[in-house]
């Protein structure tokens, strides 16, 4: 009906209408008259449009060969503009977002690809934005979906990212190791000076395990001091007897034992006799 001079505007919509091929204005949401067979409306939609931009390869900074794939948000902000200094804004826009995303990755490393999207998202919507100004065409968002990367590549990453998850792990382990070792020094100490702690440390160890498991339990603690102790008596009780051996009787001038003599000797098993240098047992 816009021919017919009368046109119905939606609340989304502006009307550019052209008299005999000369540019007359812009009109509002509504009902509209127009003069019959001269005007004629062009409808231009102001909601977001959502484009997506198909995955295309790109070679990186560092000749890695990835596939990119991407989505723009873009609306009409000037109806006027959109119409006169374009002819489809739509396929404009679809074409200069695939050449900057290309651009724009290719002079980029591939892990700045992968970890700083936000800031490649960025720069496509400012180059975006500059040139679709002149059509009146907002770009609102420019977003990489999809990163497409070689097998080989994945492999390499997997085992990289395996590395550096070891790396981390023994680096953790490490720092437990001395830190445990500091804190058991720091025990060993307390233990040293107060020997008592370790028998109620023992006895601590005894109520957690009888608390999971009824079960008979030998503690070796008790035992090892004995053996220690039966070990010591026997090492005294060989050196006193091999102390007792080295000892020799004096012999007199016909072969027979000296007879020992009569004064005291308290707490002596053997006795040099200070007059003849013999020794008596």
């Amino acid at each position: 009906m816009p021919n017919m001079g009368v046109a119905i505007v939606r609340h989304y919509e502006r009307g550019v209408v052209f008299r005999l091929g000369r540019l007359r204005g812009v009109r509002d949401p509504g009902i509209r008259f127009m003069i019959p067979l001269a005007d004629r409306m062009s409808k231009v939609t102001l909601r977001t449009v959502t484009m997506p931009i198909p995955s295309q390869q790109v070679i990186t900074r560092d000749n890695v060969s990835i596939g990119v794939a991407a989505v723009a948000y873009f609306r009409r902000v000037d109806p006027v503009k959109s119409i006169v200094e374009i002819e489809d804004v739509a396929s404009a826009i679809g074409q200069i977002a695939q050449t900057t995303v290309r651009n724009v990755v290719g002079r980029s490393l591939l892990d700045q690809v992968l970890t700083d999207t936000e800031t490649l998202n960025e720069r496509i919507k400012e180059i975006l934005d500059g040139l679709t100004q002149q059509w009146g065409v907002l770009v609102l968002v420019v977003e990489l979906k999809d990163i497409q990367l070689p097998q080989s590549m994945q492999r390499a990453m997997a085992r990289q990212a395996e590395a550096e998850r070891e790396k981390r792990a023994k680096i953790i382990a490490a720092e437990g190791e001395a830190l445990s070792a500091g804190r058991l020094a720091e025990a060993a100490d307390v233990i040293a000076d107060h020997p008592i702690a370790l028998q109620l440390r023992n006895l601590q160890i005894l109520a957690e395990i009888s608390a999971e498991k009824n079960s008979t339990i030998v503690f070796p603690a008790q035992f090892l001091e004995s053996a220690r102790a039966l070990t010591r008596f026997v090492g005294q009780e060989s050196r006193s007897a091999a102390n007792t051996r080295a000892v020799t009787a004096p012999t007199g001038p016909d072969g027979g034992q000296v007879p020992k003599p009569d004064w005291p000797v308290p707490g002596d098993e053997a006795l040099t006799d200070p007059l003849k240098g013999q020794v008596w047992t």
